[in-house]
């Protein structure tokens, strides 16, 4: 299946049906009236999260959503019925945006989340609605209002605790192979993986789910090789592995500074995010060119990387456990800063 994380459609909410004007006419009835009845909502448009979906393929193929009309109301004090609802399904992590692609409409991050995009217009009065003591035959009704439309962006950013950043060639896929069951396509070349990729990681007793997106390069945030656009799927994670590839880089220092330029130009918090740095394809090296190239990478990122080899397995197991605590390092900050409502109390 195509991964598709961006779309853009036309929503429309349904119009109300109109009103009735009708009278009563009945033989051997003397006084008949009005019976006119109201017309039928229009429907609404929703958007709901639901599991098992894990892309925005399904808005590929058809862009237009429209709800149906309300019916129009009928003699006999008939009211119309309500004009059915159009639900978008949508997987976990879409965000809805305006037709600008800034402005957040909603943010659906759990399985059953439903939000209400466009309500539809209301059915018009019939005339029997209008009937008074001074106005006994009424011959107006109203029509039904309106529905609402407007274009809008889907946009799905992965939900992984753990996310792989770097050049291209660093190293990322191999690494998720190795650690998980995830199959991405891995060659010596760049931009090898063309879309995001999720695994799920499992060590001592523990599981995480770790995404791993498309190498960045340097002028990524103006739209160089595959751009920036695909940070979106790291920016739910609670810690980034940053890997540096040792074996082909003349300086890891300056590699490591170039992705966390794009990482800075890009916002939205992955400046600030927990980082690991590790030095990859360290089996590729010599025990003086590790010393070398760990050095001048230390002293770009301020901390001890870690030496790191995906194929042999060397440190990965330690890498993994450096990432398990990170997480449980940040969900326990999260819980720390939300007050519980016994804390909370009663205020005015």
């Amino acid at each position: 299946m195509k991964f598709l994380d961006q779309a853009k459609i036309f929503v429309r909410s349904g119009n109300g049906g109109a009103g009735c004007v009708s009278f009563r006419r009945e033989k051997y009835i003397e006084y008949g009236g009005p019976d006119g009845g109201d017309g039928g909502r229009g429907g609404d448009v929703w958007v709901e999260c639901v599991d098992g979906l894990n892309t925005l393929i399904d808005y590929r193929y058809q862009q237009h959503f429209k709800a149906e009309t309300g019916i129009h109301g009928m003699g006999k004090n008939r009211t119309g019925a309500d004009g059915g609802d159009v639900t978008l399904k949508v997987p976990v992590g879409t965000q809805v945006l305006e037709e600008d692609n800034e402005t957040v409409v909603a943010d659906l991050t759990e399985v059953g989340q439903k939000v209400l995009l466009l309500k539809g217009g209301n059915g018009g009065f019939g005339n029997a609605h209008f009937k008074s003591s001074v106005n006994q035959a009424p011959r107006r009704a109203n029509p039904g209002l309106v529905g609402e439309e407007k274009w809008i962006w889907l946009r799905l950013k992965l939900i992984a605790d753990a996310g792989l950043v770097g050049l291209p060639n660093a190293g990322k896929s191999t690494f998720l192979a190795t650690v998980s069951a995830a199959k991405p396509k891995i060659a010596d070349y760049p931009f090898t993986t063309l879309h995001p990729n999720l695994g799920i990681v499992q060590i001592d007793g523990n599981s995480f789910a770790m995404a791993d997106i498309p190498g960045l390069i340097e002028g990524a945030h103006e739209g160089t090789g595959l751009g920036d656009r695909f940070l979106g799927h790291v920016e739910r994670t609670r810690v980034l592995l940053h890997l540096v590839d040792g074996s082909s880089v003349e300086d890891p220092g300056e590699a490591y500074r170039v992705v966390r330029g794009e990482l800075e130009a890009y916002g939205h918090g992955l400046a600030e995010k927990p980082e690991i740095v590790a030095l990859s394809k360290c089996d590729a090296l010599t025990d003086e060119l590790i010393e070398q190239q760990s050095a001048s990478l230390e002293a770009a990122c301020g901390q001890k990387p870690l030496i790191l080899s995906s194929a042999s397995g060397h440190n990965v197991d330690r890498a993994l456990r450096m990432i398990m605590r990170a997480i449980d390092k940040d969900k326990q900050d999260a819980a720390n800063e939300v007050p519980s409502k016994e804390q909370e109390g009663w205020h005015p």
